[in-house]
């Protein structure tokens, strides 16, 4: 991943946060069916003290003949369904048409999902949209999903597209990337990934989206739990007031008090969080420096290592031997993953990091 940071002036978070500080909150069916399922389901979440309420009405999906959403004819309920509750509306558009019809029927805020986010094309064509509602003065906001792909490159591209087009009430959402073959998660969340993203985009508000990285109902309190303790701004869950009968993503849905019972224990655990971290910053502080002093000693190691092997490229150059010998690389790989083993350290995560150190050693030995 590349190392520069991006400044985006003036950017400010999709949603606002809520005065007690705690995390925002949408919630919604995966897709509108009915007006009476949008309607009762936008109820009780409001009764559930949810404030933003998202609803699909064009549905991308996989294969042809599957649900793709109720389209246009699905706007009016959602604004009802606002109406009715005082909860902002929220709903997916991928096209410019998408976009059109949304804010003129007064959607008040618009997402891309990560199957759009992938085509830089169609990211513009939706932003060049956009633009003419913001020169008008139309307050327009946007949620943007990962990429299928863990590409933070493509993510931020999107976002500055939007940005470029002169929105400015932005917010990231991540859902998880794409993976093939048998897994646990439905997208697995690769959290370095929105890490990087607002290492990246200093400010920029990331919610998550627990329900498309697990894919099943009951993954969803974890791993929502998990992207709180690691400072995600807010969630954003599917809830439907009949799951099990949905046309789309049924079986990662949640009924609306299942989904209120989560956030009480979610809001629990946060305020017994919060009321430790005074007893606690002391000694975290502490345990922060030692971390920083065995930092300090691995950079310390690895520049010794790595000139020892410039040490050994040049003997090697002068005794015609070959750089790369792959009978010692996987010696060391046994000896040390066996070593690591005993000291309690992940085998996988030990091969990552040898591997990573083995190719500059490499690299060191070829252009010293």
């Amino acid at each position: 991943m590349k190392s520069y940071r991006l400044e985006f002036d003036g950017l400010k978070p999709a949603l606002d946060i809520p005065s007690d500080g705690s995390p925002v909150i949408i919630a919604g069916p995966c897709g509108a069916e009915s007006r009476e399922q949008v309607v009762e389901t936008a109820e009780a979440l409001a009764g559930a003290g949810i404030n933003v309420f998202r609803c699909g009405l064009w549905k991308p999906r996989t294969m042809p003949g599957c649900f793709e959403g109720v389209g246009e004819t699905g706007l009016p309920w959602l604004v009802e369904a606002g109406k009715r509750t005082g909860m902002l509306t929220a709903t997916e558009v991928a096209t410019p048409a998408h976009l059109r019809a949304a804010l003129d029927a007064g959607i008040d805020i618009l997402w891309i999902g990560a199957r759009t986010t992938v085509n830089p094309f169609l990211v513009q064509e939706i932003a060049d949209e956009a633009s003419i509602y913001v020169a008008n003065g139309r307050d327009v906001r946007f949620l943007v999903k990962n990429p299928v792909n863990p590409d933070v490159d493509l993510w931020i591209g999107a976002i500055q597209r939007l940005y470029n087009a002169g929105v400015r009430r932005i917010s990231a959402v991540h859902r998880g990337f794409s993976a093939y073959g048998a897994k646990s998660y439905r997208n697995p969340p690769q959290w370095p990934v929105p890490v990087e993203l607002g290492r990246r985009i200093k400010g920029i508000q990331i919610l998550c989206d627990p329900s498309h990285i697990g894919g099943k109902r009951e993954l969803v309190e974890p791993l929502a739990k998990e992207a709180l303790r690691m400072g995600f701004d807010g969630l954003i869950i599917e809830s439907h007031r009949d799951p099990d009968a949905a046309l789309s993503d049924a079986r990662q849905q949640l009924t609306p008090a299942a989904l209120s019972a989560i956030l009480g224990r979610l809001r629990k655990t946060q305020a017994s969080n919060t009321s430790d971290s005074g007893n606690d910053s002391a000694e975290l502080s502490a345990l922060r420096e030692q971390i920083d002093r065995v930092d300090d000693s691995l950079m310390e190691l690895l520049s010794q290592r790595m000139g020892i092997a410039r040490a050994i490229g040049e003997l090697k150059e002068r005794n015609n031997m070959p750089v790369l010998q792959p009978e010692r690389y996987d010696s060391l790989i046994t000896g040390r993953v066996n070593t690591a083993e005993a000291l309690g350290l992940s085998p996988d995560f030990v091969r990552k990091l040898l591997g990573v150190i083995h190719e500059e050693s490499l690299r060191q030995q070829l252009h010293k």
